[in-house]
């Protein structure tokens, strides 16, 4: 699986293309393209690889998160976009399986850091993009409106029952492991 990382917008908000070396489907998770140059920078990648794009996956809908939602809608517009609100009106079930790009995606909802936080897990690559739920060392804040601390330590521990190994990409700053979080991070 490779996964390439933009740092976009003020906030520095990790978005991922996601895409299997055999395949020429990706996954773009969270658009947080604030600038052109972001922008410039995602198409450009996408262009060199000879993707398409298949769907946006949106962790949830702060700002720095949707800010580039309208341009990939324009310049992707084949690409099914899957949030929170998509996931609802799509099924009743409570961990929804998607296939995407020739990935299996279970969606996990992790509310606390916003209510319609959703994070999304490949188990076929051991991957879990978090969003803002958790981060290396640290957890989503939760002094926005929809924020709730102690949803969100449920969450948290109900993503700690993933597989160790697990590799965590998260919506801001650098990776990390479901086995490390498990460690090191004060708030678990």
């Amino acid at each position: 699986m490779i996964i390439k990382s933009f740092v976009c917008n003020p906030y520095m908000q990790n978005t991922y293309v996601v895409h299997l070396p055999e395949r020429k489907e990706c996954l773009i998770i969270d658009a947080g393209m604030y600038e052109p140059e972001e922008e410039q920078a995602v198409s450009d990648y996408i262009r060199q690889q000879q993707l398409t794009v298949a769907a946006v996956l949106i962790t949830h809908a702060h700002p720095d998160h949707v800010c580039g939602l309208k341009w990939l809608k324009q310049t992707y517009p084949e690409a099914q976009i899957v949030d929170y609100g998509y996931l609802k009106r799509q099924t009743e079930e409570h961990e929804p399986v998607l296939h995407y790009a020739d990935m299996t995606i279970r969606c996990l909802y992790t509310p606390g850091h916003k209510e319609d936080c959703v994070c999304y897990y490949l188990p076929d690559y051991g991957v879990l993009f978090s969003g803002d739920t958790l981060f290396r060392q640290s957890v989503g804040r939760t002094d926005l409106p929809g924020g709730d601390y102690t949803t969100l330590i449920e969450s948290l521990h109900y993503l700690l029952q993933l597989p160790e190994q697990t590799k965590v990409y998260p919506g801001h700053s650098e990776p990390t492991s479901i086995g490390y979080e498990k460690r090191f991070n004060p708030f678990l």
